[in-house]
């Protein structure tokens, strides 16, 4: 379809009088970002889902687009305020409780990594497990488990299995001796200590990073 056509489908089918040809071609290139009701009529104007316009989704609206759902729908399911719940996504800042954040993932069928970026969570995350696996993991179990919906059990299991991997890297490289050892152990720790999710997230999914 030429951009004139589908700018068409959706003034005559779904009242945007103001999408044009170069309206969609600008969507198209990149050059600018179409809004729900837009995305919704293209969408449908392409005989598609939202989902399949878009990239792999990483905010809650795009998540929510993706799932061709309303803003009403999210935030009545989970619970919280219409216009709570858009100034979140405005700010992709998620500030809901364990029961409304529960009920954010289950609607929006987040995997447990994508709950934990749509909820800001990562970074906090990220730095709990660099402290759990550069000093006593075990003080970090409570914390990390606060962050996300993973058995305390199975956290505990994935925390010292990353410091033994991480301290036998370390002991690894410092068997060396100095000189280029030392060099090779920092390098070490710096990368596994940079890909930190990386590893947590393959072994939560039973699996090595």
């Amino acid at each position: 379809m030429a951009h004139g056509h589908v700018a068409y489908g959706m003034r005559a089918s779904y009242g945007l009088a103001h999408v044009t040809a170069d309206t969609v071609a600008a969507w198209e290139r990149g050059l600018a970002s179409p809004t729900s009701a837009e995305l919704t009529a293209l969408a449908a104007t392409l005989w598609c889902s939202p989902g399949d316009l878009m990239g792999a989704a990483r905010t809650l609206r795009e998540h929510r687009l993706a799932g061709g759902l309303a803003p009403e729908d999210v935030a009545r399911e989970a619970g919280v305020e219409i216009q709570a719940y858009l100034r979140m996504e405005e700010t992709d800042t998620w500030r809901g409780n364990e029961r409304q954040s529960e009920a954010l993932a289950r609607i929006l069928r987040l995997s447990v990594p994508d709950f934990v970026t749509v909820t800001g969570r990562a970074e906090p995350l990220a730095e709990l497990l660099r402290s759990a696996v550069t000093t006593r993991w075990q003080g970090y179990v409570r914390p990390v488990t606060k962050l996300l919906p993973v058995p305390k059990r199975h956290v505990e299991d994935v925390l010292r299995q990353m410091h033994e991997d991480y301290q036998s890297r370390m002991a690894r490289t410092l068997s060396w001796g100095g000189g280029a050892g030392s060099d090779a152990s920092g390098e070490a720790g710096r990368d596994f200590l940079d890909r930190i999710l990386e590893h947590f997230w393959a072994l939560v999914r039973g699996g090595r990073a």
